[in-house]
């Protein structure tokens, strides 16, 4: 996800979030077959989402927080937004693991905007983790692998004090598996929102046997970056029960 752009302790079982094929749809363009959402940001700060809606969307990820120091300051009228347009609508986390620890960050995002709430309608909180945008040189945030393991944990774990929910990890396979060590320890409790702006999901990251949500493109008929859930409909209202 562009920087100024952006619990659940079971997951949908594999047999349900089988890998999605790629086919075309009715609604939009070709791409990847499954309910269609975007992810945006105070990069899009006027969104239409009643029009993407009409256009195919089911849901929508708005970002809300950026370390401890950052609110999107449209966060809140896109998420009204989203929800009176009818989507499934979720909040999601930058994360800057060198500024802060996860559990600071962690309850800053939930304080503005990352809550999430048993209604049928809220999608888990979702933890955007990628390469550094403020120094490039230090795409893992200059920590090491073991600091970054127990960031996400401190952060998962305080988000789902808070919530109820562990969050969604948004991350690509490269990132993951650079800046953890490959780590296996957050697969089986945590929903991957798979980055790879492809025309197949590709390599996964280590650990996770199958993703969620997938971001496919990084524009396209929806505002903002192009998403895919695994799962039928039904299976993604079901996502948001937590």
């Amino acid at each position: 996800m562009r920087l100024l752009r952006r619990t659940r302790s079971v997951l949908l079982g594999p047999a349900v979030l089988a890998a999605a094929a790629l086919s075309a749809t009715p609604a939009l363009a070709a791409g990847p077959e499954g309910p269609r959402g975007h992810d945006v940001s105070a990069h899009q700060e006027k969104v239409n989402f009643a029009d993407a809606r009409a256009k195919g969307a089911r849901f929508t990820y708005v970002k809300a927080t950026e370390s401890t120091t950052y609110r999107s300051p449209v966060f809140r009228k896109q998420y009204d937004d989203a929800a009176k347009a009818g989507l499934l609508r979720g909040a999601y986390h930058f994360a800057l693991p060198d500024r802060s620890s996860g559990a600071d960050q962690a309850a800053y995002f939930v304080r503005n905007g990352g809550d999430w709430r048993p209604d049928g309608r809220t999608l888990p909180p979702a933890l955007d983790l990628e390469a550094n945008p403020y120094n490039t040189q230090h795409k893992c945030y200059g920590i090491s692998k073991q600091r970054m393991r127990a960031w996400i944990s401190d952060f998962s774990d305080e988000t789902l004090r808070l919530t109820g929910r562990r969050p969604m990890i948004y991350t690509s396979a490269h990132w993951w598996n650079t800046c953890t060590g490959r780590s296996t320890a957050f697969a089986d409790t945590h929903p991957l929102w798979l980055a790879n702006w492809a025309d197949s999901p590709g390599q996964l990251p280590a650990g996770w046997a199958y993703w969620t949500l997938w971001q496919y493109a990084v524009k396209g008929p929806l505002p903002g970056d192009q998403n895919v859930f695994n799962g039928s409909q039904g299976d993604l209202e079901r996502f948001t029960d937590g």
